[in-house]
């Protein structure tokens, strides 16, 4: 999704930048459509849009700010009582879970990791010393599992969980859900792996959206009577290739997608590889797709390569 003319209106607003009359008025202009469509979709009456739980997507945020409600995250953990960090009203920051709250301390251990304390740290866990000295340390710190990097005015962005990150064979820590996201802006792309751990480059496993692989397979006259058949088919592997070719573009050499591998099945919440709110089960598939894995990292590689000409050469 393209940056939208409200979106950059209120990025400048938020940064006491002046916002050039064509855009002021371009904004103005589309504004009676804006409140159309928020009316259609029940939000005519909402002042104030939050969300939590897990980061959301830069485009997810567009889109909200298009409709003129931009979301607003916030973070925390039950260990904390409740939410530790917010993004400021009058400073909205995107994608951010904001800064600490009043009483509470943030600061990032030496891997990233984020650390909270204050008063609002729970005592322990119930009867369990050992568990509650791993989650707090000495000094009152709790580590949250989570990956997170400074953002402008004393905010903070979440990266991805501690236990997930990549780390490959020359020590670089990877997020694979920022990879994952890049891969799935194709709309053929259902759901998307990283992986690469111990490895000396990325490689990805690829499920095909079972709704819009068959459609875009029958409207280019390919016929194939299965997920499994269609995985197979060169111009969806071609397609597939451009869609990765084009996430590499967003990405750093080392994050760089080299090979990937097309799975000839569909991915759901009542099946092993995701959860009911549609996380991936990242041990699982691990372990399901290991023969796949490995075969990418193999001596001839199997997969596909994203750059051909580049691997050959």
């Amino acid at each position: 999704m393209k940056t939208n003319g409200r979106w950059c209106r209120d990025r400048l607003r938020h940064q006491g930048q002046p916002v050039p009359p064509e855009l002021a008025a371009g904004v103005e202009r589309a504004q009676p459509l804006f409140v159309l469509l928020r009316s259609k979709v029940g939000l005519d009456r909402c002042e104030t849009a939050i969300t939590s739980t897990a980061p959301c997507r830069q485009e997810v945020h567009e889109f909200w700010g298009a409709l003129g409600m931009p979301l607003y995250e916030v973070w925390g953990m039950s260990e904390l009582t409740g939410p530790a960090t917010v993004v400021p009203m009058d400073d909205h920051q995107a994608p951010s879970i904001g800064r600490p709250m009043p009483g509470v301390e943030v600061r990032l251990g030496e891997d990233g990791e984020l650390l909270v304390r204050g008063g609002n740290v729970m005592v322990g866990y119930y009867k369990e010393p050992a568990k509650t000295a791993d989650m707090i340390d000495s000094d009152g710190w709790v580590h949250s599992g989570d990956i997170a990097e400074p953002g402008p005015n004393g905010q903070f962005r979440i990266i991805d969980r501690k236990k997930e990150l990549i780390i490959t064979s020359a020590g670089k820590n990877i997020s694979p859900a920022n990879l994952e996201a890049q891969a799935k802006a194709s709309p053929i792309i259902g759901q998307a792996v990283a992986v690469g751990d111990g490895r000396n480059f990325i490689s990805v496993l690829v499920v095909l959206d079972p709704q819009v692989a068959p459609a875009w397979a029958k409207a280019r006259g390919i016929a194939a009577s299965s997920m499994a058949e269609l995985a197979e088919q060169e111009a969806v592997i071609d397609e597939i290739r451009r869609a990765l070719t084009a996430a590499n573009t967003h990405l750093s050499r080392v994050e760089q997608f080299k090979r990937f591998t097309i799975l000839p099945t569909e991915w759901s919440p009542e099946s092993e590889e995701l959860t009911p709110t549609m996380k991936l089960k990242r041990r699982v598939i691990s372990s399901k797709y290991q023969p796949q894995i490995e075969a990418m990292y193999a001596n001839p590689p199997g997969g596909h390569a994203v750059d051909p000409e580049r691997e050959q050469g």
